[in-house]
């Protein structure tokens, strides 16, 4: 009865979205990291930790003539059946990588079965580039593109900022100082 007197309200749906509150699960989406490249590594956790089994990942292998094949490999199939998926974010959890994150939004509809199931590329689309504080590969040798020449051509990253690491070491033939030896004390 305390209903009654109330002002009616009707969100008009398509043009205005609802707010979506606190830590609101939606459709797991792939990532790549600042350099284009796909952050999965093809390790198959999320695979198996998703309890309706909704993840297929295909290992495959990063091109020979690819700037970053000496770094991992990555998926050659990946894909999401989202009619199966139940939003539980075990994927995001578990992913050492973070390469799958879900995304807010909850809007997601298919007029068939085979448009419910998310490819690679639908899920990179979906996901997006995320812009990471953590670079694994900095100061490690691995090849990076060199912003200030045009091409894409691979430098390794101590060349580009100028400080030694394990390949800058062998390419310039110094050898890092040996570590103090440990005193003992009486």
């Amino acid at each position: 009865m305390k209903h009654i007197p109330r002002r009616k309200f009707t969100r008009q749906y398509p043009e205005e979205k609802p707010v979506l509150y606190g830590d609101y699960r939606g459709a797991p989406t792939l990532v790549k990291d600042a350099d284009n490249r796909v952050k999965c590594v093809s390790c198959q956790l999320c695979e198996f930790v998703c309890p309706p089994k909704a993840i297929r990942i295909t290992p495959g292998v990063r091109p020979e003539d690819r700037f970053d094949a000496n770094v991992e490999k990555e998926p050659r199939e990946f894909e999401i059946d989202m009619l199966r998926c139940i939003y539980c974010g075990m994927c995001e959890e578990v992913c050492p990588e973070e390469a799958i994150f879900l995304k807010n939004d909850f809007a997601i509809t298919g007029y068939k079965r085979e448009e419910m199931q998310f490819h690679k590329d639908k899920l990179l689309e979906l996901g997006g580039v995320h812009d990471d504080k953590i670079w694994k590969w900095k100061n490690k040798g691995a090849p990076v593109r060199d912003p200030k020449t045009d091409g894409g051509a691979s430098v390794p990253l101590a060349v580009v900022e100028g400080q030694p690491s394990a390949a800058g070491t062998a390419a310039t033939g110094t050898v890092a100082p040996p570590l103090p030896s440990p005193t003992k004390k009486a």
